[in-house]
């Protein structure tokens, strides 16, 4: 299944990969979000795929609900319209899903587009606040996530989910829009007592930050907002209480990244830019302060789901937690 939006170009190629698939069969769902590039009517008649079309862009949670409604397999696999997959990669997940009925979950080795010999993703991993990105982000390939074994939860750009788990815990939180949507996900399935693998074997190729752009004001807003809602709706109050700290840490890395010229911030130059930077963030505080009340009440639904007492989620969030080095 793929979510689209205005990437006609990026589109073909995606769908162009995934007609290389091989061992498995498989019917392929797009969900267009709007487009007005005549990239939906493309992947029909180019591709004969199943196109969903949407009037307006819904976001990467409520469209790719949509496509998992509409699906009809026992597993659903997301692939981003920005990615390209090798031709392994769908039976690759579909074997590490099928290999024990508790995994719910399968995550990919997520390479950088432009320069594949560097890791985009390998799973997921958490800072104690909710920021989240990909395990080894930005590390050259070396071999080191050549192995296949438990991780945290898949990142949605190139995964598969087991029907399931989706029937029992939900799909995507729409409140989320885009941006923090899987790692919601993906913790709610693990406090339901789901698991998740990740296989090197599911190779895909990313082309990063193009829905937004990594300069833009809006993507930091979805990302600090969510952070937030994830953390009021799942994370343990034990953990909670403590975010505002761990939080101050992450931001004081940041800080110093920024003095060097590194990290994240350099995508928001000189004293404009960082202004820019700081209003977007604290627009996603006040927009999650709104949300909060919501958040509060699916927490209490979420615990009709729970396999995972609260202590074992506390322990597998910091189990999985990532350097304060890598958060900048």
């Amino acid at each position: 299944m793929v979510v689209n939006w205005n990437r006609k170009e990026l589109l073909r190629a995606c769908l162009g990969s995934l007609g290389r698939q091989a061992d498995v069969r498989f019917e392929v769902i797009v969900v267009d979000n709007g487009s007005s590039d005549g990239s939906a009517g493309m992947a029909e008649t180019e591709f004969g795929a199943r196109v969903i079309r949407n009037r307006e862009n819904r976001g990467f949670c409520a469209a790719n609900n949509q496509g998992i409604a509409a699906a009809s397999g026992e597993f659903v696999a997301l692939l981003n319209n920005d990615a390209e997959a090798e031709p392994g990669w769908l039976a690759a997940l579909h074997q590490a899903c099928t290999r024990r009925p508790e995994v719910g979950m399968a995550a990919s080795k997520v390479l950088v587009w432009e320069d594949p010999v560097r890791i985009d993703k390998a799973g997921h991993v958490i800072w104690p606040d909710g920021q989240n990105r990909g395990r080894g982000s930005g590390a050259p390939d070396r071999g080191q996530y050549d192995r296949e074994e438990e991780v945290l939860w898949p990142d949605g750009c190139a995964c598969m989910y087991r029907r399931a788990m989706l029937d029992r815990i939900g799909g995507f939180d729409e409140d989320f829009f885009a941006y923090g949507d899987d790692a919601e996900l993906g913790l709610r399935a693990r406090i339901a007592g789901w698991t998740c693998v990740y296989t090197p074997r599911a190779v895909v190729r990313h082309h990063r930050g193009s829905t937004l752009g990594k300069d833009s004001a809006r993507r930091l807003t979805l990302i600090e907002r969510n952070r937030l809602l994830l953390a009021l709706k799942l994370f343990p109050w034990s953990l909670l209480w403590l975010n505002p700290f761990y939080a101050a840490a992450r931001l004081a890395a940041g800080a110093r990244s920024a003095a060097r010229g590194e990290g994240d911030t350099a995508y928001f130059p000189g004293l404009r830019g960082k202004l820019a930077m700081a209003w977007a963030l604290l627009r996603g505080d006040l927009q999650a302060l709104l949300l909060a009340p919501r958040m509060l009440r699916k927490r209490r639904a979420v615990d009709r789901l729970r396999k995972l007492a609260p202590g074992e989620v506390r322990r597998l969030i910091l189990a999985n937690r990532m350097s304060l080095r890598e958060t900048v």
